[in-house]
């Protein structure tokens, strides 16, 4: 049985998933959250399997909310269930380590593969966020490092992999390949170590003494 937090502003969004998911015997719903503050509370205490995330809430939104539980050391694997597929919404989230994306539209059964594939560690995506995920690796963004790719960076020049680089920066491991690609794209180079080369040749690692 894969345990639930369902979060999402709407009351009666969170009511119909409830109903759904606690119909069928493979999940058991621990709890709900209106708010991304609700969500940390709630997520810290429950411990549930998948978090079933909106996006778009009051007083703390989804992003920060999968941020927070990061931080804090829970293992819950974050579903985002969402409206929204615009480019502002799915990378943001991605990023800070949802394991899946869908819209509010998918099929009740595509939604229990999802939260069985998250309960794995699997990814899963709608198709339009599987499209914009990819021609966003096609076309990396240009211009200088963030300060997120620059912190991936540093890590990696210390010696560190990628699983221990993302441990350090309580991302996904997935999170970190993605900022070393968009580095890579940045930089102009194909591999790690001459990411960290040209990076101390453009001053952004500065040797440590």
């Amino acid at each position: 049985m894969i345990s639930l937090l369902i979060v999402d502003d709407h009351p009666v969004v969170r009511d119909g998933l409830r109903g759904m998911f606690s119909a069928d015997p493979r999940f058991e719903v621990l709890g709900e959250a209106g708010d991304g503050a609700e969500a940390i509370t709630a997520g810290v205490k429950l411990r549930p399997d998948v978090i079933l995330m909106d996006l778009r809430m009051p007083r703390t939104d989804g992003v920060t909310a999968i941020e927070e539980l990061a931080k804090r050391g829970v293992a819950s694997r974050i579903l985002v269930l969402t409206t929204y597929d615009t480019d502002s919404d799915v990378l943001p989230a991605i990023q800070a380590g949802a394991t899946g994306y869908l819209l509010k539209d998918a099929p009740r059964e595509e939604l229990f593969r999802a939260v069985e594939a998250a309960a794995q560690g699997k990814a899963m995506l709608s198709p339009a966020v599987a499209t914009r995920l990819m021609g966003q690796m096609r076309q990396p963004t240009s211009g200088p490092l963030s300060h997120r790719e620059r912190e991936v960076l540093e890590l990696i020049a210390r010696g560190s992999t990628n699983r221990e680089a993302a441990k350090k920066l309580f991302i996904s491991e997935a999170t970190v390949k993605t900022h070393l690609l968009h580095v890579y794209a940045k930089l102009g180079v194909n591999d790690r170590a001459a990411a960290v080369a040209t990076a101390f040749s453009q001053g952004y690692l500065t040797p440590r003494g």
